[in-house]
């Protein structure tokens, strides 16, 4: 039986709903960002444990088929931003349709309709809180981070952090190395 979770988009959430469910004494076959397949069929008794005890962790299990798929796509997305360093060799939009199966057009509408933003524009906040994290890392250069979010350029990337977060790449790092001195000096 499959299920479907919401707000389930790290490996450390994949961690706790394993986690979780093994205690209710369910089986887990795969444990994938935003689905879990379980041997067992579930009553609404363990049905209603499961969602008690994923909602402690911020979780929740979906029933619509809405709500499904516009998870579906965000761990798409998620998934592609945070934890894939492979390029993608085709469009963005192609990419999507095929994982899920569905008509970009249709995923596109269904997404502004129920998040009030644009896919793009959600990729574009995942690109740039990755940006961020590596920024505050410093193992990258901004060339070398650039490369890596396939972002065209250095100024690419650099225009778009800016008109997201309102400032430079390099004046958010020095941002972010002065709190880290304060706190040393404590």
């Amino acid at each position: 039986m499959k299920l479907f979770i919401k707000n389930m988009v790290c490996i450390r959430c994949k961690m706790v709903v394993k986690e979780e469910l093994t205690k209710l004494g369910l089986h887990c076959i795969v444990v994938e960002l935003g689905e879990v397949e379980i041997v067992e069929n579930i009553t609404q008794q363990q049905h209603d444990q499961v969602q008690r005890a994923l909602l402690r962790s911020g979780l929740e299990l979906m029933d619509d088929k809405k709500s499904m798929l516009i998870q579906k796509i965000k761990n798409v997305i998620i998934e592609l931003v945070h934890y894939s360093e492979e390029p993608l060799r085709v469009k963005f939009s192609e990419y999507l349709s095929k994982k899920l199966n569905y008509d970009y057009t249709y995923l596109a509408n269904i997404f502004s309709e129920v998040q009030g933003t644009t896919i793009e524009k959600f990729i574009i906040s995942h690109k740039i809180e990755r940006v961020k994290e590596l920024l505050v890392y410093d193992q990258l250069n901004l060339s070398e981070i650039a490369y890596q979010m396939h972002y065209s350029s250095v100024s690419h990337l650099s225009a778009q952090f800016k008109k997201v977060t309102g400032l430079t790449p390099s004046h958010f790092k020095q941002i972010k190395k002065k709190r880290r001195n304060m706190l040393d000096d404590l």
